[in-house]
């Protein structure tokens, strides 16, 4: 190669390691500046129903409650939004709409949400059947109702009893799911009354025929249809059945005998699987946060939360006002002795085949409660 040809490559090769040192010294200048970090996304199931009106009205409300410091924004109405806690975006959340307990457990089996607004018994059952989730707070008690045709003579539970022992065929009541709790306290009342029940609609020799109906929105049909004599469901269906003319509140269950038994009854609650707990453990206290500030402020607020579960749902907002919850992420005593009243009539019930089994709460707390992020 020539002298003046190698003199060139030389300028040319430094003329390109300048371009090279100049770009790397843009790129540690504006370091400062990079783009923040991927924050993790979370899925997050709840289900149609307002006893978990907090989590509704956080989706509602979005940037309203901004001053709360925990808050949501929404990227796609009731499918997408960000979360945010002291100033920081935590995680994305992706919400899915289940149709009930047993939909969310099988959720939680199968490994595709991380967080569930879900029926305490739902993940008990879980639980028992070795899907590893845990408790991490309540949400909220009670809400929970025998409903009959607006123009049935069965005014009380004192008139529905008289009627399953009159009755020449099983009285039909619908549930919207196995594992909800609704149907458990109303078998668990039956069962204490001495009643015979059956889901076998062949049975005839029973006093009450369980019909699972599948999913909340198949309650008010079912009724109208005749479909079944009556059925258990959560607020705010037996509310709407209400003010539709459809239907008649029989007994709200947690005055079911024996008296004070199902007062302040443990209903739904936040779940998450052990891998979120132990993977997310910032953005699932972040998330309890956002359940426990928006649960303060719906007691604090009943008619704008009713309204906003109202227009939320599709449903009157006379409807949702009339509905008796409260609100709580605070797992009491009384609270937890519910759930131990629920184990004990489950097992009683022969409703348990694997881990809780023959277990009394203070035995298995640790396989169903993780309550790092309340207390």
């Amino acid at each position: 190669m020539k002298l003046q040809e190698r003199g060139f490559l030389s300028v040319l090769l430094v003329l390109v390691l300048l371009l090279a040192v100049s770009i790397t010294g843009c790129g540690d200048k504006n370091s400062s500046d990079k783009e923040p970090a991927e924050v993790p996304s979370l899925n997050v199931s709840y289900i149609f129903t307002n006893h978990q009106t907090p989590f509704v009205t956080a989706m509602y409300q979005g940037e309203e409650f901004k001053e709360k410091g925990t808050y949501l924004k929404e990227i796609v109405p009731k499918e997408k939004y960000e979360l945010y806690s002291d100033g920081k975006h935590v995680c994305d959340l992706k919400v899915i709409t289940a149709k009930s307990g047993s939909e969310t457990a099988t959720l939680f089996a199968q490994g595709h949400v991380d967080i569930g607004l879900v029926s305490v018994t739902a993940v008990m059952s879980a639980v028992d059947s070795g899907t590893a989730v845990k408790i991490i707070s309540p949400i909220q008690t009670e809400g929970m109702s025998l409903v009959f045709p607006k123009d049935s003579e069965v005014k009380n539970w004192n008139s529905f009893v008289n009627l399953v022992r009159t009755s020449a065929k099983p009285v039909a009541i619908g549930y919207h799911s196995p594992t909800s709790a609704p149907k458990i306290v109303f078998e668990a009342a039956l069962t204490e009354a001495g009643f015979k029940i059956t889901q076998d609609t062949n049975d005839t020799s029973a006093d009450v025929l369980l019909v699972d109906l599948k999913e909340t929105s198949n309650l008010m049909p079912a009724l109208t249809s005749k479909q079944v004599d009556g059925w258990v469901g959560p607020s705010p269906h037996p509310e709407v059945a209400i003010t539709e003319g459809v239907g008649q509140i029989v007994a709200q269950l947690r005055d079911l005998p024996p008296e004070g038994k199902w007062h302040d009854t443990p209903c739904c609650v936040v779940a998450a699987s052990d891998k979120a707990i132990s993977g997310y453990a910032d953005e699932i206290e972040a998330f309890v946060k956002l359940i426990a500030q928006n649960s303060e402020w719906c007691n604090e607020n009943p008619e704008d939360a009713a309204a906003i579960t109202a227009g939320w749902m599709g449903i009157s907002e006379e409807a949702a006002a009339k509905a008796m919850l409260r609100y709580t992420t605070v797992p009491s005593d009384s609270w937890k002795e519910g759930v131990g009243v629920y184990l004990t009539t489950l097992d009683e019930m022969d409703k348990y085949k694997g881990e809780l089994k023959g277990k009394q709460l203070n035995e298995v707390e640790s396989s169903l409660f993780d309550f790092r992020f309340v207390e």
